[in-house]
């Protein structure tokens, strides 16, 4: 079976062996088919293979090869086949390609840090730039270096490598301080800055870097060249190292301490002593003096001139000379304006580099000052506020500077200051106008009338470089602390003033308070204080009516007390002459009160308070010795009585002496612009007011001690009773008086500051008189026995007299005649 099948096989190639044998037999152009040798067909699609296109030739056909294949063995009419490229040219895809054969084609595969030609993948592959295309890893401080297939980051000049391995393998640079080990040329007067991977030379005010390159020497800028500052109209630049100096022509000045400050035509004659516009004729020639030296620009600081002018004010100030007037006082505030516009500048250095902006302050103990002072070629912006003790002021830099140019008086600088007087008394002749003004204005509502005005603030002085402040587009803002605190009310106003040549006005003043401060908004400059204005309440009919009946009724009562007292023999003593004697010092200032104290502002009403001041102390006076006699009789046992001697000299003699030391003291303090009285200003209220308070307390201490007494006699084993009684009731009718008297004049005292004060002082006015009445006369029994007796007496007579009337009506005449006669000896 195998040997069947072995031959079977052997006789099938012998077969094939045949009729390929017979095929190749056949000649070119013909094919084997059917045994037989027969003419080939050209071009019938086959011949050329896939990837060949058959073309007819005129021998027969030819086979065209697509790109990227060839004829076998290089025979035209031979099927196409594939081309091996990366056989053929090995070196088709470069040197650090790697070729790929495909179908047609190839491909080349490029390695990290390659990349095709032209992105073309069958390209030579060619190095990138990682430094061009920034794919690379390096930091500001590096610099990339393309390598082949990579790059290196190399530290940049001014960096170092950290690790100092200096290879491309860096992974951070740091800096090169180049003003440390050695340090580059910046100039004598640059300073090396160090700055990551390089330095400045950085250059003071008045120099530059050479040729504007931050890292050149400083050299020295000339400003008088090209743009020159402004030196002034008498002026000339000269360029020194890091500045200029402005050098002054002959009849000009420098207009601050500055070397480089313009020179102004400025005569300083105008402060020289005596000037003709001095209006206080050489009184103030110590601080002009001063304002001349300042003018011709002393080599000193601005606080140093600060200074000296201010102790020069305050010896003014506090002996109280050269400010008895209105033109004085209008003087002093001329002199202070003139000052701080003088002394401001100097408060900049001399130096370009030094602060563009001054400031100084100044405090003494009647006068304080601060300024603020602003250079430059462009007017300065912003808000300003200045203050001293009590006072503060608030403006603009615009305002101070003013619209336009720089004022000439200091071109270039802006000088804000504010002044501030502690202790400034302004005359009274200051006063009237705005006075009359006020009255005017409170005359037209018909409801009250201006008693006085007076200064409860600092007066200060504000003022600007801006020489147009009459009327201001913005109003500037002035806070006053007052000297003492007390609420607006009908009778109570707070007004803002302004010095207006040489008196106070409030035009272009508005005021807003309270009790401890003003606020005062003002559209013009000058010097400025807050007046407290009282008004006195018009006298209405009830209050009249009330004045006029109450003092009636105590001068009738005093009047029958003077009489009882005077005449009733039966109680004549010590205490009875005390008595009579304050009922007569009292009549006659109730009387004086009546008929005088509404003299305001006529002849005679000095004299009217003089009198008052008088009578009502010595009626304190008799009261002390009252209570002196009360002491005596219950603490000594023998001579009790005071000696009337004694009497008249403590009751009528202290008086006088304390009237005559006050008016010799202040002569102006007796009368007010309202009433006879003593007047309010300089505390001259307590002339009066001082001697009752003391008579008040002694009293209150004598009848104290009188009471403590009385009361260890009232419970001994052995009282005197009569004697004991009569003390008691002598203490409390002593002690009833007093606080009567007392209380009454500790309204009386304030009367004239308070409407319900008035009512409260005439209502207790009129009891008075009353009040001693019935203390000293209806409550004391032997003078009630003495007037029982009168009474009988009158009743006796008059029943006699009807009696004998109607028994003989023709003696009629002779009874009212013995009638008269009887109690005309009573």
């Amino acid at each position: 079976m195998e040997t069947r099948v072995m031959l079977l096989i052997l006789g099938l190639c012998l077969c094939r062996c045949t009729w390929a044998n017979k095929d190749d037999g056949c000649s070119e152009g013909e094919v084997w088919s059917d045994g037989k040798c027969v003419a080939k067909e050209e071009c019938d699609g086959s011949q050329c293979g896939l990837f060949g296109k058959c073309h007819k030739t005129n021998d027969g056909y030819n086979c065209i090869c697509q790109e990227g294949f060839r004829n076998l063995d290089s025979n035209i009419r031979e099927p196409c086949e594939d081309v091996d490229e990366c056989v053929v040219s090995p070196s088709v895809c470069g040197p650090n390609g790697t070729c790929k054969n495909t179908q047609g084609s190839y491909t080349c595969t490029c390695p990290a840090g390659f990349m095709n030609q032209d992105k073309n993948t069958s390209a030579p592959c060619v190095d990138v730039n990682e430094c061009k295309d920034e794919i690379h890893t390096c930091d500001s401080s590096q610099t990339c270096i393309n390598t082949l297939g990579s790059f290196s980051c190399v530290c940049r000049d001014g960096y170092k490598d950290a690790d100092a391995r200096g290879d491309s393998a860096i992974l951070a640079c740091d800096d090169v301080n180049e003003c440390y080990k050695h340090p580059p040329d910046c100039g004598p007067d640059g300073i090396c800055q160090n700055t990551p991977g390089s330095y400045n030379c950085t250059c003071p005010p008045g120099f530059s870097n050479r040729g504007n390159i931050t890292s050149a020497p400083c050299v020295d800028v000339d400003e008088c060249y090209g743009n020159p500052p402004s030196c002034g109209p008498g002026g000339i630049c000269q360029n020194t190292p890091g500045s200029y100096n402005c050098t002054c022509r002959k009849g000009f000045s420098k207009s601050g301490n500055s070397t480089s400050a313009p020179c102004v035509d400025q005569s300083c004659d105008e402060f020289n002593i005596g000037s003709s516009h001095t209006q206080a004729g050489g009184c103030l020639e110590s601080a002009r003096d001063k304002l001349r030296q300042i003018c011709h620009g002393l080599s000193t600081t601005g606080e140093k001139l600060l200074e000296d002018l201010l102790m020069e004010i305050e010896e003014i100030l506090s002996s109280g000379r050269c400010i008895s007037d209105c033109s004085q006082v209008a003087e002093l505030f001329a002199i202070m304006e003139e000052a701080m516009m003088l002394i401001g500048p100097q408060l900049i250095g001399p130096k370009r580099g030094e602060s563009q902006q001054g400031h100084a302050a100044c405090q003494r103990t009647h006068i304080g000052a601060e300024l603020a002072v602003k250079r430059g070629r462009t007017p300065p912006t912003g808000p300003v506020m200045l203050s001293t003790e009590n006072a503060s002021f608030n403006t603009s830099w615009e305002m101070a500077a003013g619209n336009g140019t720089y004022p000439a008086f200091s071109p270039g600088f802006t000088v804000v200051a504010l002044v501030s007087y502690k202790s400034l008394n302004t005359p009274n002749s200051s006063f009237q106008a705005l006075r009359e003004k006020m009255e005017e204005q409170e005359g037209q509502k018909e409801k009250k009338v201006l008693t006085e005005l007076q200064i409860v603030s600092n007066v200060v002085t504000a003022c600007v470089s801006n020489r147009v402040t009459h009327q201001l587009d913005q109003n500037v803002s002035l806070t006053f602390k007052h000297n003492q605190e007390r609420n607006e009310s009908e009778r109570l106003r707070y007004v803002c003033v302004f010095w207006d040549r040489d008196a106070w006005s409030q035009r272009g003043c508005v005021s807003s308070s309270t009790s401890t401060h003003t606020v005062c908004s003002c559209n013009h400059l000058s010097s400025f204080a807050v007046l407290m204005a009282l008004y006195n309440i018009k006298h209405t009919f009830e209050l009249q009516l009330i004045t006029w009946v109450g003092l009636a009724v105590s001068l009738a009562c005093l009047f029958v007390c003077i009489l009882t007292f005077g005449l009733c023999r039966p109680i004549k003593g010590t205490r009875t002459t005390i008595h009579l004697h304050l009922s007569l010092c009292l009549f006659l200032a109730d009387l004086i009160f009546l008929c005088g104290i509404s003299r305001a502002q006529k002849a005679g009403c000095g004299l009217v308070a003089g009198l008052l001041h008088y009578f009502f102390l010595a009626a304190f006076s008799w009261m002390l010795l009252e209570g002196v006699q009360l002491y005596r009789m219950v603490v000594k046992v023998f001579h009790t009585n005071l000696r009337p001697a004694y009497m008249m000299a403590a009751g009528y003699g202290a008086p006088l002496a304390i009237v005559i030391i006050s008016a010799i003291a202040y002569p102006q303090g007796y009368g007010t612009d309202q009433h006879c009285w003593l007047s309010l200003e300089r505390g001259f209220i307590w002339a009066f007011f001082g001697p009752v308070c003391i008579i008040i307390f002694l009293n209150a201490f004598f009848f104290i001690i009188t009471l403590w007494k009385l009361a260890e006699k009232l419970t001994s084993l052995n009282p005197d009773l009569s004697n004991l009684q009569m003390i008691k009731g002598f203490t409390m009718t002593a002690v009833a008086q007093l606080c009567v008297l007392g209380g009454m004049w500790m309204f009386g005292c304030f009367m004239f500051q308070n409407v319900a004060m008035v009512y409260l002082f005439t209502i207790l006015n009129s009891l008075q008189g009353a009040l001693i009445f019935i203390l000293h006369c209806l409550m004391y029994e032997p003078v009630r026995g003495e007037y029982a007796k009168f009474l009988r007496g009158i009743r006796t007579r008059q029943r006699r007299s009807q009696t004998e009337y109607s028994s003989n009506p023709s003696s009629n005449s002779q009874q009212v005649a013995k009638t008269n006669q009887s109690t005309s000896q009573l």
